[in-house]
Protein backbone atom coordinates (compact mmCIF):
# COMPACT_ATOMS: atom_id res chain seq x y z
CA UNK A 1 0.00 0.00 0.00
CA UNK A 2 1.38 3.28 -0.86
CA UNK A 3 2.03 5.82 1.59
CA UNK A 4 0.89 9.28 1.35
CA UNK A 5 3.12 12.25 1.64
CA UNK A 6 1.70 13.42 4.83
CA UNK A 7 2.47 9.73 6.20
CA UNK A 8 6.14 9.89 5.05
CA UNK A 9 6.53 12.60 7.16
CA UNK A 10 5.20 11.42 10.09
CA UNK A 11 7.24 8.49 9.85
CA UNK A 12 10.37 10.37 8.99
CA UNK A 13 10.03 13.78 10.36
CA UNK A 14 11.83 12.76 14.08
CA UNK A 15 15.02 12.36 12.00
CA UNK A 16 15.09 15.31 9.77
CA UNK A 17 17.06 18.57 10.61
CA UNK A 18 15.92 21.77 11.59
CA UNK A 19 15.55 23.25 8.13
CA UNK A 20 13.80 20.08 7.13
CA UNK A 21 11.82 20.04 10.42
CA UNK A 22 10.50 23.54 8.98
CA UNK A 23 9.55 22.40 5.63
CA UNK A 24 7.41 19.28 6.80
CA UNK A 25 5.20 21.60 8.61
CA UNK A 26 5.27 24.52 6.33
CA UNK A 27 3.88 21.41 4.01
CA UNK A 28 1.49 20.35 6.73
CA UNK A 29 -0.26 23.80 7.54
CA UNK A 30 -1.15 24.08 4.14
CA UNK A 31 -1.74 20.77 2.31
CA UNK A 32 -0.89 19.78 -0.14
CA UNK A 33 -0.73 23.30 -2.19
CA UNK A 34 2.68 24.50 -0.71
CA UNK A 35 4.33 21.39 -2.59
CA UNK A 36 2.45 22.48 -6.01
CA UNK A 37 4.54 25.68 -6.04
CA UNK A 38 7.70 26.31 -7.24
CA UNK A 39 10.99 25.60 -4.93
CA UNK A 40 11.99 29.12 -5.06
CA UNK A 41 8.08 29.68 -3.22
CA UNK A 42 8.16 26.25 -1.29
CA UNK A 43 11.23 27.84 0.74
CA UNK A 44 10.48 30.97 1.25
CA UNK A 45 7.09 29.79 2.44
CA UNK A 46 9.31 27.73 4.31
CA UNK A 47 12.10 30.19 5.63
CA UNK A 48 14.82 27.55 4.22
CA UNK A 49 17.12 27.51 1.18
CA UNK A 50 15.98 26.07 -1.94
CA UNK A 51 18.45 23.16 -1.73
CA UNK A 52 16.91 21.99 1.57
CA UNK A 53 13.96 21.71 0.39
CA UNK A 54 14.88 19.42 -1.65
CA UNK A 55 16.57 17.49 0.58
CA UNK A 56 13.65 17.12 2.08
CA UNK A 57 12.15 15.85 -1.24
CA UNK A 58 15.15 13.36 -1.09
CA UNK A 59 14.10 12.15 2.36
CA UNK A 60 10.60 11.38 1.46
CA UNK A 61 11.99 8.87 -1.21
CA UNK A 62 11.46 11.00 -4.13
CA UNK A 63 14.35 11.22 -7.19
CA UNK A 64 13.34 14.51 -7.60
CA UNK A 65 10.69 18.07 -7.26
CA UNK A 66 9.00 17.05 -10.08
CA UNK A 67 8.52 13.31 -8.95
CA UNK A 68 7.57 14.81 -5.69
CA UNK A 69 4.84 17.09 -7.54
CA UNK A 70 3.57 14.54 -9.20
CA UNK A 71 2.42 12.39 -6.23
CA UNK A 72 0.73 15.55 -4.68
CA UNK A 73 -0.93 15.85 -7.69
CA UNK A 74 -2.13 12.36 -7.44
CA UNK A 75 -3.22 13.29 -3.51
CA UNK A 76 -5.11 16.17 -5.10
CA UNK A 77 -6.98 14.42 -7.37
CA UNK A 78 -7.90 11.94 -4.95
CA UNK A 79 -9.02 14.59 -2.27
CA UNK A 80 -11.52 15.98 -4.23
CA UNK A 81 -13.12 12.98 -5.39
CA UNK A 82 -16.92 12.68 -4.67
CA UNK A 83 -18.77 9.19 -4.44
CA UNK A 84 -20.46 9.72 -7.90
CA UNK A 85 -16.82 9.75 -9.23
CA UNK A 86 -15.12 7.46 -7.58
CA UNK A 87 -14.04 3.82 -9.05
CA UNK A 88 -15.42 0.93 -7.49
CA UNK A 89 -12.92 -2.22 -7.41
CA UNK A 90 -14.21 -5.42 -8.45
CA UNK A 91 -14.52 -8.33 -6.14
CA UNK A 92 -11.84 -10.76 -5.87
CA UNK A 93 -11.57 -13.49 -8.95
CA UNK A 94 -14.39 -16.59 -8.38
CA UNK A 95 -15.78 -14.44 -5.89
CA UNK A 96 -19.70 -12.95 -6.57
CA UNK A 97 -19.50 -11.10 -3.30
CA UNK A 98 -17.88 -7.82 -1.66
CA UNK A 99 -17.61 -8.73 1.83
CA UNK A 100 -14.30 -9.76 1.39
CA UNK A 101 -12.70 -7.18 -0.67
CA UNK A 102 -14.26 -4.59 1.85
CA UNK A 103 -13.19 -6.38 5.24
CA UNK A 104 -9.63 -6.93 3.57
CA UNK A 105 -9.67 -3.28 2.74
CA UNK A 106 -10.52 -2.00 6.12
CA UNK A 107 -8.06 -4.29 7.63
CA UNK A 108 -5.04 -2.56 5.63
CA UNK A 109 -6.60 0.48 6.20
CA UNK A 110 -6.91 -0.24 10.25
CA UNK A 111 -2.83 -1.77 9.82
CA UNK A 112 -1.85 1.34 8.17
CA UNK A 113 -3.51 3.51 10.28
CA UNK A 114 -1.66 2.13 13.50
CA UNK A 115 1.67 2.11 11.21
CA UNK A 116 2.05 5.60 10.76
CA UNK A 117 0.63 6.98 13.84
CA UNK A 118 3.72 6.31 16.91
CA UNK A 119 3.11 5.38 20.68
CA UNK A 120 3.97 8.77 21.41
CA UNK A 121 1.82 10.49 19.37
CA UNK A 122 -1.46 8.61 20.92
CA UNK A 123 0.49 9.01 24.35
CA UNK A 124 0.48 13.16 23.79
CA UNK A 125 -3.35 13.31 22.90
CA UNK A 126 -3.97 10.81 25.45
CA UNK A 127 -1.98 13.30 27.58
CA UNK A 128 -3.98 16.57 26.40
CA UNK A 129 -7.65 15.00 26.57
CA UNK A 130 -6.61 13.78 30.38
CA UNK A 131 -4.33 16.48 31.35
CA UNK A 132 -6.76 19.48 30.18
CA UNK A 133 -7.72 22.14 32.85
CA UNK A 134 -11.18 22.96 31.32
CA UNK A 135 -13.70 21.60 28.79
CA UNK A 136 -13.58 19.11 25.79
CA UNK A 137 -15.67 19.85 23.25
CA UNK A 138 -16.38 17.08 20.20
CA UNK A 139 -17.61 17.39 16.96
CA UNK A 140 -18.01 15.97 13.35
CA UNK A 141 -19.02 15.92 9.88
CA UNK A 142 -21.87 14.49 7.84
CA UNK A 143 -20.78 11.56 8.37
CA UNK A 144 -17.82 11.65 10.95
CA UNK A 145 -20.16 13.00 14.16
CA UNK A 146 -21.23 9.92 14.77
CA UNK A 147 -17.74 9.33 16.23
CA UNK A 148 -17.58 12.43 17.80
CA UNK A 149 -20.77 11.68 19.72
CA UNK A 150 -19.82 8.15 20.81
CA UNK A 151 -16.22 9.29 21.88
CA UNK A 152 -18.07 12.03 24.19
CA UNK A 153 -19.89 9.58 25.34
CA UNK A 154 -17.40 7.85 26.91
CA UNK A 155 -15.09 10.45 28.13
CA UNK A 156 -17.67 12.43 30.09
CA UNK A 157 -18.55 8.92 32.06
CA UNK A 158 -14.96 9.56 33.52
CA UNK A 159 -14.52 13.68 33.56
CA UNK A 160 -16.12 16.27 33.67
CA UNK A 161 -17.02 18.65 31.17
CA UNK A 162 -17.30 16.86 28.35
CA UNK A 163 -19.45 18.03 25.15
CA UNK A 164 -20.90 17.05 22.16
CA UNK A 165 -21.67 19.92 20.01
CA UNK A 166 -24.50 18.79 17.27
CA UNK A 167 -26.93 20.71 15.40
CA UNK A 168 -26.68 23.81 12.96
CA UNK A 169 -23.15 25.58 12.63
CA UNK A 170 -24.99 28.45 14.31
CA UNK A 171 -25.00 26.96 17.40
CA UNK A 172 -21.38 25.50 17.30
CA UNK A 173 -20.51 29.66 16.76
CA UNK A 174 -22.65 30.43 19.90
CA UNK A 175 -20.35 27.60 22.14
CA UNK A 176 -17.18 29.35 20.66
CA UNK A 177 -18.00 32.14 23.87
CA UNK A 178 -17.20 29.49 26.31
CA UNK A 179 -14.32 28.14 24.53
CA UNK A 180 -10.26 29.50 25.70
CA UNK A 181 -7.38 28.34 26.12
CA UNK A 182 -7.67 26.05 28.62
CA UNK A 183 -9.97 24.00 26.33
CA UNK A 184 -9.67 21.00 23.69
CA UNK A 185 -11.63 20.65 20.51
CA UNK A 186 -11.77 17.11 18.87
CA UNK A 187 -12.69 17.75 15.46
CA UNK A 188 -13.53 14.22 12.54
CA UNK A 189 -13.14 15.69 8.86
CA UNK A 190 -12.96 13.55 6.28
CA UNK A 191 -12.70 14.05 2.18
CA UNK A 192 -14.95 15.97 1.03
CA UNK A 193 -14.30 18.59 3.79
CA UNK A 194 -16.73 20.51 5.74
CA UNK A 195 -16.37 24.11 5.43
CA UNK A 196 -18.11 24.70 8.45
CA UNK A 197 -15.80 22.70 10.19
CA UNK A 198 -12.99 24.21 8.89
CA UNK A 199 -14.28 27.97 10.04
CA UNK A 200 -15.38 26.68 13.01
CA UNK A 201 -11.90 25.08 13.81
CA UNK A 202 -10.21 28.63 12.84
CA UNK A 203 -12.24 30.38 15.14
CA UNK A 204 -11.62 27.90 17.82
CA UNK A 205 -7.97 28.39 16.77
CA UNK A 206 -8.15 32.42 16.94
CA UNK A 207 -9.09 31.88 20.74
CA UNK A 208 -6.42 29.83 21.69
CA UNK A 209 -8.04 26.36 21.95
CA UNK A 210 -6.39 22.68 21.50
CA UNK A 211 -7.91 21.21 18.11
CA UNK A 212 -7.09 17.56 17.83
CA UNK A 213 -8.15 16.83 14.55
CA UNK A 214 -9.09 12.68 13.23
CA UNK A 215 -9.12 13.31 9.63
CA UNK A 216 -7.90 10.85 6.09
CA UNK A 217 -4.32 10.27 4.91
CA UNK A 218 -4.73 13.79 2.42
CA UNK A 219 -5.69 16.02 5.48
CA UNK A 220 -8.05 18.10 6.19
CA UNK A 221 -7.58 22.16 5.63
CA UNK A 222 -7.93 22.03 9.68
CA UNK A 223 -4.66 20.61 10.12
CA UNK A 224 -3.34 24.02 9.72
CA UNK A 225 -4.77 25.11 12.71
CA UNK A 226 -4.41 22.01 14.60
CA UNK A 227 -2.37 20.79 17.71
CA UNK A 228 -2.36 17.11 17.43
CA UNK A 229 -3.15 14.94 13.90
CA UNK A 230 -4.33 11.53 13.66
CA UNK A 231 -4.47 10.53 9.63
CA UNK A 232 -6.60 7.57 9.47
CA UNK A 233 -6.90 5.45 5.88
CA UNK A 234 -10.12 6.09 4.62
CA UNK A 235 -10.42 4.59 1.11
CA UNK A 236 -12.12 1.19 0.81
CA UNK A 237 -13.87 -0.49 -2.91
CA UNK A 238 -17.21 1.62 -2.23
CA UNK A 239 -18.18 4.84 -3.25
CA UNK A 240 -18.11 5.65 0.22
CA UNK A 241 -15.09 5.86 2.52
CA UNK A 242 -14.73 4.27 5.54
CA UNK A 243 -14.29 5.70 9.38
CA UNK A 244 -13.11 2.01 10.39
CA UNK A 245 -10.25 3.08 11.11
CA UNK A 246 -10.47 6.59 12.63
CA UNK A 247 -13.29 4.52 14.91
CA UNK A 248 -10.55 2.28 16.56
CA UNK A 249 -7.92 4.94 16.94
CA UNK A 250 -10.89 6.81 18.56
CA UNK A 251 -11.27 3.51 20.75
CA UNK A 252 -7.98 3.33 21.62
CA UNK A 253 -7.45 6.92 22.62
CA UNK A 254 -10.77 6.53 25.09
CA UNK A 255 -8.98 3.49 26.98
CA UNK A 256 -5.35 5.53 27.77
CA UNK A 257 -7.65 8.62 28.94
CA UNK A 258 -9.53 6.02 31.16
CA UNK A 259 -6.11 4.34 32.33
CA UNK A 260 -4.83 7.71 32.86
CA UNK A 261 -7.75 8.87 34.78
CA UNK A 262 -8.00 5.79 36.52
CA UNK A 263 -9.18 7.06 40.12
CA UNK A 264 -10.81 9.76 39.17
CA UNK A 265 -12.11 8.09 36.65
CA UNK A 266 -13.40 5.44 39.19
CA UNK A 267 -14.71 7.31 41.62
CA UNK A 268 -16.52 9.47 38.95
CA UNK A 269 -18.21 6.09 37.45
CA UNK A 270 -19.16 5.03 40.86
CA UNK A 271 -20.86 8.16 41.46
CA UNK A 272 -22.85 7.99 38.62
CA UNK A 273 -23.89 4.35 39.13
CA UNK A 274 -25.21 5.58 42.52
CA UNK A 275 -27.23 8.34 40.95
CA UNK A 276 -29.25 5.58 38.76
Amino acid sequence: MISSISELISDRIGAMPAGERRAAQTLIANYPLTGLKTVAEFSAAAGVSSPTILRFVARLGFQNYPEFQSALQDELAAQLQSPASRTLNPASPGSSSAVSPMLEATLDNMRETFRHLSDKQLADIAATLAGRRGKTFLIGGRFTDPLARYMAAHLAIIQPDVYHLAGQESIWRDRLIDMGKRDVVVIFDIRRYQESLVRFAEKAHQRGVQIVLFTDQWLSPIARFARHVIAGRTAVPSAWDSSAALFVVAETLIGAVTRQLEAAGAKRIRDLESLR
